[in-house]
């Protein structure tokens, strides 16, 4: 069945331990409770000065930047970002989302089922 819903209805997990994540809040918009087959859809808010945790895994990611800036952070560089840009992380590299600004960062990251 086809649904819509707003983002702020969805209750987030929180992440903020201040060494590993820090002033981040996930909603999964779409996933395996929807009914979804294949795809998960997520809804980031990063406080300003926040950072997702710094790690790899065996599924990709593919986030658009709704509003804000930082960069993202992998073993080779930092990829600056802002609103209305994409991001594509593959398969098992080390990155993490970081908000170096004054605003808050928001972004939409989408993952394979198999991400769970």
């Amino acid at each position: 069945m086809a649904k819509v819903g707003k983002h702020m209805d969805v209750v987030p997990e929180i992440y903020d331990d201040g060494k590993e994540a820090k002033g981040v809040e996930k909603r999964v918009l779409i996933g395996p409770n929807d009914g979804a087959p294949t795809f998960i859809m997520r809804h980031f808010t990063v406080k300003d000065g926040g950072f997702s945790p710094y790690h790899s895994h065996p599924w990709e990611h593919e986030v658009y930047i709704l509003k804000g800036k930082g960069f993202l952070r992998t073993n080779e560089d930092k990829k600056p970002f802002e609103a209305g840009d994409y991001v594509f992380v593959p398969p098992n590299e080390i990155h993490q989302f970081v908000n170096d600004s004054d605003e808050t960062l928001e972004f939409i990251c989408v993952i394979p089922k198999s991400g769970i």
